[in-house]
């Protein structure tokens, strides 16, 4: 990202007051921007302090007020009130300096300190003599300031105010003649500021003033001027200087107070404490060399004599400064992102530290708390440092430090301050995109229309911006294209877009090549190979060999015996299906025309024979008409239909046969082919593996049933029995069995022969028993042996289709 900074500047002048939503300007259309992208670019105000006066409408564009502006509390000290604002906008980013200048109303009436004001004058002062006044405050400017004092009528009191750049800078009292306290004491008048602004304004105050009677002797101070030193943030209460001022008058007109000056009164007394009797002058407020490294004092000293006379002396108090104030520190430069690239001594930022103190107390250095950042900082010029590249920068490895400065005064206790820095690295063209797998597969069906968009994924870049993919190119072909979509430089989704309906038959396969290109200098790509199959559907029909494709214009006469026994090959029809698999698997039916039943013919639906299905007697026509339609099994189901003559000759007439007709071509094998002679292998090694497990087995049951003959012979000889008793037993068991015969004998002991038929039933039971079990094994296993046949046969049966050879149709039947 980069900054365009704009060096121009707007300067707004509202009037202060105005009201939430007063117009300001049409700041937008000011600054050249465009209304309608000021919102997706973000435009916002940053003023320098926390309050919010302005807002933009993001519609229109136009700056209004949001919050009520008060010169007074705003600027209270300028001339001029000016709000700098900051207008900033994304994509890219945009600085503008818009300056709002608050022009002053008169809202503020003139207002004097007090409404009363007593003045005592000795009836000895001459005329002439001026006493200086309290004027009024009005906090407007301008001529909404004050402009105009008016004075009461008075025969012995005038006023005279001095004007500097139409403002009033002094006011004072004049005497135009000599007091007489036994005739008038008092004098009350009345002092009326005025201000120049529409409406005019005013304000009073009440002089009363007091003539008192004669002292001649104003007390002197030991001094014109006095000088003494305070340490700033000093304790209240501390002493900073004690003055003394005496008075050549005796009694009351000789006892002294001091009071600072009524000019310096309302400032000094916040600051400092005057002891009116001891004349010990105090810290009572804060003390800040940073603020005034010095004050001048006017100290009046006033004897309380009848007619006080005044004493008048000057303290120049300077502030000594401590290590009280941490280290500034200011960014002035900062040029970010900076280039991975960038090589050792790159600058990165000017700042510039101030400290408020003096001496070694504003002294101050600068360095990193990190110092395993590949960046350094150096002294450039008294107060200033540079931030510089001192290592590699990679930002595929980081693309952000924050880098925190640490400023350090040399005053004791030390003081510093920190600021953290943000440097962000910028990106350049130094990696190549990289799709997500080097050979992409697709699998298209033919009926997809065109127009079809199949997403891709994007390649990856990890660098930004112009250098990460910005382009994408599709090797030349007629079948496909290349669309994608972009966003802010960044391309979000890829897709291949078929031109044209694709064509299994014509070609199956489409070998594509996508490059991605990135948009730095130099220009870097990647590759991926996309391999598209296409997918067949069932968009093709059948067609008859010739000479059966075209026989509904030529009809194609057949011949053959009247006396041809049933089964006899009449003749053979071949289709071929240019789609594949499922969709190519053809067979074969004759058209029901309503009475065609009775035909004395056939059609094999596998092969396409057509053969005699009955004896042909005299009552049969002397010629049939068949209609052959050939379906395949795809979705739609397609067929094309063919038509047959056949034509029945009586015996010893020659028959004379079409060699095309009869002809069996004999085809190469096909991947087809191949697939049914595997399968013929697994189904033909599944027969053998079952007839050896049957012998063994069947063996494995003989040695059982042999050795328990054995054992039941010596059962037998041991108790005493005889052979003929043995004999008779088993003739027994077997005669009297409703199952069938199993080939066991079995050998009864004497012991066991009660004529109780109960004790022979059991032993009935374990040959029923075990004659089931034996017929369920057997049965089981001539299942597998009649499904490995029948696989076996169906398969062997299209590879004979397939084949269409004449010697393996013999086989077959045979």
């Amino acid at each position: 990202m980069s900054w365009d900074m704009v060096l121009s500047q707007l300067h707004y002048i509202i009037p202060e007051e105005s009201k939430h939503g007063t117009f300001v300007g049409r700041i937008a259309q000011d600054l050249g921007l465009d209304i309608g992208e000021i919102n997706s670019r973000m435009l916002h105000i940053v003023s320098r302090d926390e309050n919010e006066y302005f807002q933009v409408n993001l519609q229109n564009g136009i700056l209004f007020v949001k919050e009520t502006i008060n010169r007074e509390s705003l600027c209270p000290d300028t001339p001029f009130c000016i709000i700098p604002l900051q207008v900033i906008v994304d994509k890219p980013v945009q600085m503008y300096r818009v300056d709002v200048e608050i022009e002053d109303i008169n809202d503020n009436t003139p207002v004097f300190s007090s409404s009363v004001t007593n003045l005592v004058i000795s009836e000895l002062i001459p005329s002439g003599s001026q006493f200086p006044l309290k004027g009024a405050i009005d906090p407007d400017l301008g001529t909404n300031s004050i402009t105009h004092y008016e004075l009461s009528a008075s025969d012995h009191f005038s006023l005279d105010f001095q004007k500097y750049m139409n403002q009033i800078r002094s006011l004072k009292l004049v005497l135009k003649k000599t007091l007489d306290r036994e005739k008038q004491s008092f004098h009350n008048l009345t002092l009326t500021a005025y201000d120049g602004g529409k409406p005019r304004l005013s304000g009073v105050t009440h002089l009363v003033i007091a003539v008192e009677d004669l002292n001649d002797n104003a007390p002197v101070f030991d001094q014109p001027f006095y000088q003494c030193s305070v340490t700033e943030n000093a304790v209240k209460g501390t002493l900073v200087f004690k003055l003394n001022a005496t008075d050549l008058d005796q009694g009351k007109n000789g006892e002294i107070s001091y009071k600072f000056t009524n000019m310096e009164m309302e400032k000094l007394s916040k600051i400092f404490s005057l002891d009116k009797n001891t004349g010990e002058i105090r810290v009572k407020g804060e003390v800040d060399f940073e603020t005034t490294k010095m004050y001048e004092i006017h100290v009046d000293a006033i004897d309380n004599g009848d007619h006080p006379m005044v004493g008048h002396c000057k303290v120049l108090v300077s502030v000594v400064d401590v290590n009280d104030n941490a280290p500034e520190m200011m960014v002035t430069s900062l040029s970010v992102p900076i280039p991975e690239n960038s090589p050792k001594g790159t600058t990165v930022a000017i700042i510039s530290v101030h400290d408020r103190d003096s001496g070694s107390n504003g002294k101050v250095s600068c360095k990193m708390s990190v110092i395993d950042l590949p960046f350094n900082v150096n002294s450039a010029f008294m107060g200033d440092f540079s931030l510089t590249v001192n290592g590699s920068l990679d930002r595929e490895l980081k693309d952000q430090y924050e880098v925190v400065l640490i400023a350090r005064d040399e005053g004791f206790p030390s003081l510093s301050v920190s600021k953290t820095l943000k440097v962000e690295i910028e990106d350049i063209n130094d990696n190549s995109p990289v799709f997500f797998s080097r050979v992409t597969n697709l699998v298209i069906s033919e009926m997809k229309p065109s127009g079809s968009r199949f997403p891709l994924k994007v390649a990856g870049d990890p660098d930004l911006g112009t250098n990460s993919v910005t382009n994408y190119e599709l090797s030349a072909n007629d079948y496909f294209a290349l669309d994608f979509q972009k966003y802010i430089n960044q391309i979000k989704s890829l897709e291949l877009v078929l031109k044209k309906n694709l064509d299994r038959e014509k070609q199956s396969i489409h070998n594509l090549t996508l490059t991605a290109y990135d948009g730095g200098k130099p220009r870097l790509s990647g590759t991926m190979y996309i391999l598209v199959n296409v997918e067949d559907f069932n968009d093709n029909a059948p067609m008859f060999d010739q000479p059966f494709y075209q026989c509904t214009v030529n009809e194609i006469t057949v011949k053959t015996s009247r006396s041809a026994e049933p089964g006899h090959l009449i003749t053979k029809v071949k289709a071929v299906d240019l789609d594949s698999g499922y969709n190519a698997w053809t067979f074969y039916k004759l058209k029901d025309l309503g009475g065609s039943g009775k035909f004395p013919f056939t059609i094999a639906h596998q092969t396409g024979e057509i053969t005699l299905k009955r004896s042909l007697t005299d009552s049969d026509n002397d010629e049939y008409r068949l209609y052959v339609i050939a379906q395949d099994h795809g979705e739609p189901l397609m067929t094309t239909e063919t038509q047959i003559i056949i034509s029945v000759v009586e015996s010893g007439e020659e028959l004379k046969f079409d060699n095309q007709e009869t002809k069996v071509t004999f085809e190469a094998f096909s991947d087809e082919n191949i697939y049914l002679v595997v399968a013929i292998c697994i189904i033909s090694t599944i027969f053998l593996i079952t007839l050896i497990v049957f012998s063994v087995l069947r063996w494995q049951k003989y040695r059982v049933e042999v050795n328990e003959l054995k054992e039941n012979y010596k059962i037998c000889s041991n108790t005493g029995g005889s052979w003929m008793y043995s004999q008779h037993t088993q003739y027994q068991i077997s005669s009297n069995s409703s199952r069938p015969k199993s080939d066991l004998i079995v050998f009864t002991p004497n012991n066991f022969q009660t004529g109780n038929e109960e004790q022979v039933n059991p032993q009935g039971l374990m040959l029923s028993s075990s004659y089931k079990v034996r017929k369920m094994k057997y049965n089981s296993l001539w299942l597998v042996l009649k499904i490995s046949c029948i696989s076996y046969c169906f398969l062997y049966n299209n590879m004979l289709k397939s084949k269409k050879s004449k010697q393996h149709t013999k086989f077959y039947k045979i």
